[in-house]
């Protein structure tokens, strides 16, 4: 068992990612003893075993404690570790909800990527894998739509190359598809409601809340106080916090779009 630890580790430190179907995977992913010593072993180097059941690789990564300790000499560590610009991580997020948060919710219904309705019979078979579920993007949609707030065509171009070197994406002619990394690196937990309550509230019709306020009208005389006995009671418009993608990125972006 040490060995094939010790193999497992290795792995992932050479190719980055591997594929839940691997062997060592597989073993890692269902036998806890195994996984036991996985993460032993990554915690005393500061690092940890990442996976979830909606993607279809595993990776390592940094634990928090060690994040700032390894990263915290450059500008951007609290940002990002992989050198992107405020633009550039204002665009992983833009392409983490249109690719991810679709996705995840096709999964979630048991819906292949081609399939146009849910299967009623759908929900005692597994969940289906990544690559049978997600959808790539449009680069002329996504420049169309994002374009002025994301640096235009040249600076988007240099980011996406950036994201697809790094594993976030692939690229196939004009399709922006899901790369290895995209489902594992993201905090989904946060970024999900915080894009969802936020960013894409007008897209999915997510009520603002309404909260009363009391106007009190100004008055001068006497007079006019005792016709003001009653204050005013007016429903105002709270507006929804400001937890767009700017909130995660630093970075102004207007994350409002049509469907098509």
């Amino acid at each position: 068992m040490t060995e094939d630890a010790q193999i497992l580790i290795a792995r992932l430190l050479a190719h980055q990612t591997l594929r839940r179907e691997d062997k060592l995977v597989k073993r890692a992913l269902s036998d806890e003893l195994f996984r036991t010593e996985i993460d032993t072993r990554l915690k005393a180097c500061g690092m940890k075993f990442i996976d979830n059941v909606y993607a279809d690789y595993v990776t390592l990564a940094l634990t928090r404690d060690s994040e700032s300790k390894v990263f915290g000499t450059k500008e951007t560590w609290q940002n990002n570790n992989f050198g992107l610009a405020r633009d550039g991580v204002a665009l992983l997020v833009v392409l983490w909800s249109l690719i991810i948060l679709p996705k995840r919710e096709r999964q979630e219904a048991h819906q292949l990527a081609e399939e146009n309705q849910n299967d009623m019979f759908g929900k005692d078979k597994p969940m289906p894998r990544a690559e049978d579920t997600s959808i790539g993007i449009s680069y002329r949609a996504l420049l169309a739509d994002f374009g002025e707030k994301l640096g235009k065509k040249t600076r988007m171009d240099m980011n996406l190359g950036q994201l697809a070197r790094v594993g976030f994406i692939e690229r196939k002619a004009d399709l922006i598809l899901e790369g290895p990394l995209l489902d594992l690196l993201m905090d989904t937990d946060t970024l999900k409601d915080r894009i969802i309550n936020g960013a894409l509230s007008d897209i999915f019709q997510i009520q603002v809340p309404r909260t009363p306020a009391i106007i009190t009208p100004a008055v001068e005389t006497q007079a006019e106080v005792e016709t003001a006995t009653d204050t005013t009671i007016a429903s105002v418009d709270t507006p929804v916090a400001d937890t767009d993608a700017s909130a995660v990125t630093g970075t102004d972006i207007n994350t409002n779009t049509e469907k098509e």
